[in-house]
């Protein structure tokens, strides 16, 4: 299969190249989306030999995923693994994400960060933002998963192609969610591991995320 790997990256000079070099090992292309960085982002990500889009301003991490997609697409893509820049994933549990769509057995594969394996989450993330994510997903699509934020996932051909990102922001996880239910798309949860090396998201961040779910009109 053509797995491609599609990270999102703004102003992450410190980690891009390390996590660049670890994943292109295990996937078909590594797409690099610099979302309008102005450190050195772009020139490490292309001196480990892989793909750099970059958009000319910063536009938001579901506009960076959405350039991604569409690129891996026309590329040929059968499977499009979402994977953060900053290193908070473990890159050796892309095959665990990937494998239920190899198998056959799911369209759609979240990662789950309260699925047993090790999350140092800061409390405030955990107690408040999360809990927040799953009283609006409810509210809107009348359900939701044990992780509905989770930023690694998986899509196949067929879902990516139908799960257009509109919301340009942090929401766009909750509209991808959205999109998986409407179109009755196979799902799964597999657990991850997530390492936290700052404190996230603050309040008013959390409060932008709900606001822009109910403005981007997600239900039709």
């Amino acid at each position: 299969m053509k797995v491609f790997c599609i990270i999102p990256a703004y102003n992450e000079e410190k980690t891009i190249a390390q996590i660049a070099a670890q994943v292109k090992p295990l996937v078909w292309e590594v797409v690099v989306v610099d979302d309008g960085s102005i450190d050195k982002t772009s020139k490490l990500a292309k001196n480990e030999k892989v793909t750099v889009l970059r958009h000319p301003t910063n536009r938001g991490q579901g506009a960076a995923l959405e350039t991604g997609n569409r690129y891996a697409l026309k590329k040929g893509a059968d499977t499009l693994v979402h994977f953060d820049a900053d290193g908070q994933f473990s890159v050796q549990e892309i095959k665990d994400v990937i494998r239920p769509i190899q198998d056959g057995q799911a369209d759609v594969v979240f990662g789950s960060r309260f699925l047993g394996k090790k999350s140092n989450m800061p409390g405030f993330k955990k107690n408040i933002i999360i809990p927040l994510a799953h009283l609006v997903n409810k509210i809107l699509m009348g359900k939701t998963l044990s992780d509905p934020q989770s930023g690694f996932r998986a899509l196949s051909r067929t879902a990516a192609q139908k799960i257009k990102i509109q919301n340009d922001g942090m929401a766009h996880c909750s509209e991808i969610l959205y999109k998986t239910f409407k179109n009755n798309f196979r799902i799964q949860e597999v657990p991850i591991t997530v390492t936290y090396h700052e404190f996230g998201q603050r309040l008013s961040g959390g409060f932008k995320i709900i606001k822009d779910l109910f403005l981007a009109k997600l239900i039709d």
